[in-house]
């Protein structure tokens, strides 16, 4: 599988969300490979409340403070960001637009297709395969990405997005995003319609 070049990524998120849904997360494990097609995401961008760079722009003279998680929203494009949710779920991100500037797509839900047996063991709480990443932190117990995946390029192995051109076509709704307080009414979800993988 090729990994999508850096180029993909460096757009702005609300582009690159949509986009992602239908290709593969990939990670090239010690164990085995893992692989799911993207069926669910979700977009950030600077002027976001519910973007983690949120308020780290000085609106006055344009200057952007260099500190806290959220200032690796500004790296390159196609680089991890990797964080810990409510302190118990780590969540894959790509980071997005032109390095300086500020996006972020967030993964919530993969169909996964290769080395299910895998992340059976990683998932003992999921009663069905559609449990094991129909969710962006089962997802990511399930392809075991964590904490030393962030700042790592998804340009190349070991974690990576591939392209899938003999994928089905997909039919892509969009929604307001879930599990946040500020920013809700922005219709930056996208998910796979009628997909039994998608978030609850």
């Amino acid at each position: 599988m090729t990994p999508l070049p850096s180029s993909f990524y460096a757009r702005p998120a609300t582009e690159v969300a949509p986009d992602l849904i239908g290709k593969l997360l990939v990670h090239e494990h010690p164990e085995g490979r893992l692989v799911g097609r993207v069926v669910e995401t979700e977009a950030y961008t600077l002027h976001d409340p519910a973007c983690h760079a949120w308020g780290l722009l000085d609106q006055e003279t344009g200057e952007v403070r260099t500190e806290g998680r959220g200032y690796a929203l500004f790296g390159p494009p196609g680089e991890a960001y990797v964080y810990l949710c409510y302190g118990t779920h780590w969540l894959l991100n790509a980071v997005t637009a032109p390095e300086g500037q500020c996006g972020a797509a967030l993964i919530r839900a993969v169909e996964p297709l290769e080395g299910v047996e895998q992340m059976r063991p990683r998932r003992p709480a999921a009663r069905r395969d559609r449990d094991l990443t129909n969710g962006p932190g089962k997802l990511m117990e399930a392809f075991a990405i964590g904490e030393a995946h962030h700042g790592q390029m998804l340009t190349a192995p070991p974690v990576y997005f591939a392209g899938d051109p003999s994928g089905p076509a997909l039919s892509v709704s969009t929604s307001p995003r879930i599990g946040i307080s500020r920013g809700t009414e922005r219709p930056w979800r996208w998910f796979v319609q009628g997909s039994p993988f998608v978030s609850r």
